[in-house]
């Protein structure tokens, strides 16, 4: 067999790399979402084009042609916890990234209380503070299906409150023997 000489990327660059307005979106949810760089943007977007484009080839076809297809992308989105169960594939045209995005443990560790921020949350799971269903997960990306949800929780027991510092105590001048006025 042997190992691939280059692996494939996981996302494509957009067309037009420097539109103003798909700037903005994307700084936008890079923001709100707290993601580290683009690319992980990038990889939901591929991810979200994949489902969508299958959606599409299906709806070209007849009735009974795209009927077992179309039930399995169904289940599949419903068990990621995307779409809910009576959910068509019109409903999977209509997806956007946000979706995909909030499905990431990054955003349900937020959502549950385990962190403050979503920057406190990308943090706890790089250092190995959270958990699903008892396994410890170190990538912020790694998608929480809804099964998956009420299972995440501490891998360890953490303190988060905020310590106020304490301010070092200035001890007072030792006073030394006065010294005389010389001009008494």
């Amino acid at each position: 067999m042997g190992d691939p000489h280059k692996l494939k990327n996981k996302y494509e660059k957009p067309k037009k790399l420097w539109d103003e307005t798909r700037l903005g979106e994307e700084k936008g949810l890079k923001l709100q979402y707290s993601l580290k760089n683009m690319k992980e943007l990038w990889v939901v977007t591929q991810q979200l084009k994949k489902y969508r484009r299958e959606a599409r080839r299906l709806l070209s076809l007849t009735e009974e042609e795209r009927k077992d297809d179309a039930v399995k992308i169904l289940a599949k989105l419903n068990k990621m916890g995307i779409l809910k169960q009576d959910a068509t594939l019109d409903n999977v045209l209509s997806l956007n990234v946000k979706e995909f995005l909030d499905r990431r443990l990054q955003t349900v560790v937020l959502k549950k209380g385990l962190a403050k921020t979503m920057r406190q949350s990308r943090q706890l799971i790089t250092h190995g503070f959270i958990s699903v269903n008892g396994r410890r997960i170190s990538a912020p990306s790694y998608h929480v299906s809804a099964a998956d949800e009420s299972t995440v929780s501490y891998a360890r027991s953490i303190d988060l409150t905020i310590k106020e510092p304490v301010a070092p105590v200035k001890e007072a001048p030792k006073e030394s023997a006065p010294t005389p006025n010389p001009t008494a």
